[in-house]
């Protein structure tokens, strides 16, 4: 009977536990990452990729359990079936006392959607859990061009590997000095109806917009970054400048500490600038933003990050406090860290295939549910992607970001689920 239960049951990594005590309606935690193949997307087949992928990653079958002292993940019976998309994106996976699985594979024409609760994975986990899905779908959909073999796919992590909690393998109990820093520049405005988000995608060249970032001698997070910045201080009023804008910048944890997780392993770090004190050209910025990344990107800082995040699960009397009072702190600090941050920039990187498959997709993208606003990245191929969500009326921060960069010569095809002004003052 033990052997059974521990089968059955696993603890939350640390990382996972914020979520949720701190999902609601009009932020879910739920993230969205997407493959656009050249075809459209046989239902049956992409079921059969399903139930081979669910083979390589056993933390999906899950769903959060509470005790009276903590939650855990408790193994589910119930198995997903694929169906056309029915729902506004990232829409809610988790509810308390609910027993459903946390993630949903989808479909539309010729995309693949996999949307996962925040919990359950990271942008990194979710990533290696579509490329195999992906790879199973095209391998069973052309299987007569593989007759004399497949393709290999690189991603050969163990199952105790995948299940591992990075974060506490790695937690050395030495404490990092807290830094306070000041309350950020905060968006506001009126919001859409029905907690739903704005979706405004730009696909452009990945080529020419590396090009202008080294042009800067920036990286292409860095650069993005910079714009994203300057497209915020475009809509700043004055009077609001005496708060500096800061950017959340997810990091991935396993290029830090050797990790084969397909759990939560990421840490965050903060950039920051002011308007008011410092220049508003773009070389500024992205100077103050390079500096930034190198001071806080280092084997030191993610350890001290990591010990921090950690220390509360090694605190005697939060060990033992009851569910309610976790929650409950958790929520305050999670909603204090809010006030300290305007907005959110993650690059996912580069998606990577076999190239006996790459012929049959055309790009990767990847967003987010977020209460503010969030613009996620990742490449393949020839294509970068730049993903906004935001649950405001307004879209003029996107607008001026993707200006910047039409305005440097890179070309950018613009997709939207909600009507935006054009160049030429119509909508589209």
């Amino acid at each position: 009977m033990k052997a059974k239960k521990s089968a059955d049951w696993r603890r939350l990594d640390n990382a996972a536990k914020i979520f949720p005590c701190t999902s609601n309606k009009a932020d879910t935690k739920v993230f969205r990452f997407s493959c656009e193949l050249t075809e459209p997307v046989d239902p049956p087949t992409l079921q059969l990729a399903l139930e081979r992928a669910l083979e390589v990653f056993p933390v999906t079958g899950v769903h959060c359990a509470g005790g009276c002292s903590g939650i855990t993940w408790k193994t589910v019976p119930e198995q997903p079936v694929v169906r056309e998309e029915y729902r506004p994106p990232c829409s809610a996976l988790y509810e308390k006392g609910s027993r459903g699985l946390l993630f949903e594979v989808t479909y539309y024409r010729c995309r693949i959607n996999l949307e996962v609760y925040h919990a359950l994975t990271d942008g990194t986990g979710a990533v290696q859990f579509l490329r195999v899905l992906v790879y199973h779908y095209l391998t069973v959909r052309h299987a007569d061009r593989f007759a004399g073999g497949l393709p290999a796919i690189d991603y050969d992590a163990s199952a105790t590997e995948k299940m591992d909690d990075s974060f506490r393998k790695y937690y050395t109990h030495t404490r990092k000095q807290h830094e306070d820093s000041p309350n950020a520049y905060r968006l506001r405005g009126p919001c859409l109806p029905e907690n739903r988000i704005a979706v405004i995608e730009g696909v452009m060249p990945v080529k020419a917009v590396l090009k202008e970032a080294h042009a800067y001698g920036a990286t292409l997070t860095e650069f993005c970054a910079a714009i994203l910045m300057c497209s915020i201080e475009k809509e700043m009023a004055m009077r609001h400048k005496k708060r500096p804008v800061v950017l959340a910048v997810p990091v991935n944890l396993r290029s830090y500490f050797p990790s084969g997780s397909a759990r939560n392993f990421f840490s965050v770090i903060q950039a920051r600038y002011h308007f008011r004190k410092q220049s508003n050209r773009l070389e500024d910025v992205i100077a103050s933003l390079h500096e930034t990344f190198e001071t806080e990107l280092t084997q030191e800082k993610m350890e001290g990050r990591l010990n921090q995040f950690v220390q509360y699960d090694f605190n005697p009397v939060a060990r033992v406090a009851p569910l309610v009072v976790k929650d409950l702190t958790m929520r305050i600090g999670y909603d204090l860290a809010a006030r300290k941050e305007t907005a959110a920039i993650s690059n996912v990187g580069k998606i990577v295939m076999p190239p006996e498959l790459a012929q049959y997709i055309r790009l990767f993208d990847v967003f987010v549910s977020t209460s503010r606003l969030q613009v996620c990245m990742c490449s393949f191929g020839d294509l970068l992607t730049a993903s906004f969500t935001a649950p405001f009326v307004s879209t003029d921060i996107q607008k001026n970001f993707f200006r910047f960069l039409t305005g440097m010569g890179v070309p950018v095809e613009i997709t939207a689920n909600v009507p935006f002004e054009t160049e030429e003052g119509g909508t589209k």
